[in-house]
């Protein structure tokens, strides 16, 4: 009868001063990274306490996490998505505020996190997509960052791989079938010059006269994305396109007024009424960089980048931040 009422654990301590905690039943031996005599007991009494009233033991911590924070246990999911677009800015801000209205984030957003187990994320994960784990991970690192969650929901190595779809380049043949298909001579020169400049869309799209310096022959212009300008030397194809635009103001005025998603949208309406599949705006930026490491550009990474991480990555014939400008332009 004693030898069942014994507690499980049990501390002593080590050479150096240092606490540690066994556990009768397995024999595991655990650190209490202290040399305190009166805290190692203390974490004792509640390692037992934990033991013989399992029950209670969410309302324990809940009490002792709201001495610290009131709100912690009280706080759910859709307060912590709530948060995070207000740190974004821009584009950015814009995708987060899309993100959290995932239909699959719908059964977590009223759960407390206290309360979260790591089938409620793998429900999530299941009926969810790529875009949904890659957000829900930040979700997950945003509230242990902000100490509003006390342990990980689900461990680094349980979270599913993130498997996007084959991003490719697009060619010049079927760069030619969308602009033989496309009668709108604004929607042309845009496609143009996305071709012999790879630049973003949305940098492409805010382009204005007063950008171009026709005595270098370079345009200069602040990412969208970065902040940082951008310098480009245009060739004589990109020169003609450039001399039938508008002398001041955007270049492509109608569709520097369009959203991010719109112009996406009608290209890919423009696609596929000429027959061509499994591009975006973006595979202009991926086509450039395959023309350009084809001619022999130097590789570099970006500064402030990890090695492997750039907008090249992920696609074909090339390898990770192979950075250059296309056909019709050179680099300075």
């Amino acid at each position: 009868m004693n030898e069942i009422m014994k507690p499980r654990y049990r501390i002593y301590r080590r050479q150096g001063g240092m606490f540690y905690l066994f556990d009768r039943h397995n024999g595991k031996r655990e650190s209490l990274q202290t040399t305190d005599k009166p805290t190692a007991l203390r974490l004792l009494q509640a390692k037992n306490e934990a033991q013989r009233e399992p029950a209670i033991n969410l309302q324990i911590a809940k009490a002792y996490l709201a001495a610290f924070d009131p709100q912690m246990a009280r706080r759910t999911w859709r307060d912590v998505m709530q948060e995070i677009p207000k740190l974004k800015k821009g584009n950015t801000r814009v995708r987060w505020l899309t993100a959290i209205r995932d239909k699959a984030f719908s059964s977590i957003c009223e759960l407390p996190l206290l309360e979260t187990r790591a089938e409620h994320f793998l429900a999530v994960l299941e009926c969810g997509a790529v875009s949904t784990n890659s957000y829900l991970r930040r979700i997950h690192r945003f509230a242990l960052d902000m100490n509003w969650l006390p342990w990980r929901v689900l461990p680094n190595h349980r979270w599913q791989a993130l498997k996007f779809k084959e991003k490719r380049a697009i060619t010049w043949e079927e760069h030619q079938r969308i602009l033989g298909g496309e009668n709108n001579s604004e929607w042309r020169a845009f496609y143009e010059m996305l071709w012999h400049l790879g630049g973003s869309q949305t940098d492409m799209a805010m382009l204005r006269a007063e950008d171009i310096n026709w005595a270098d022959r370079t345009i200069a212009y602040a990412r969208r994305k970065t902040g940082t300008v951008s310098v480009i030397h245009f060739g004589p194809s990109a020169a003609e396109i450039l001399r039938f635009r508008p002398q001041s103001g955007f270049l492509f005025p109608m569709i520097a007024r369009w959203k991010e998603a719109d112009r996406g949208k009608a290209f890919i309406r423009r696609c596929r009424l000429v027959g061509v599949a499994g591009v975006s705006l973006h595979s202009y930026r991926y086509a450039w960089a395959e023309r350009a490491r084809q001619c022999g550009y130097r590789r570099f990474y970006r500064p402030g980048r990890r090695a492997g991480r750039s907008v090249w990555s992920g696609t074909r014939e090339i390898g990770p931040a192979d950075r250059c400008r296309g056909r019709g332009s050179r680099h300075p």
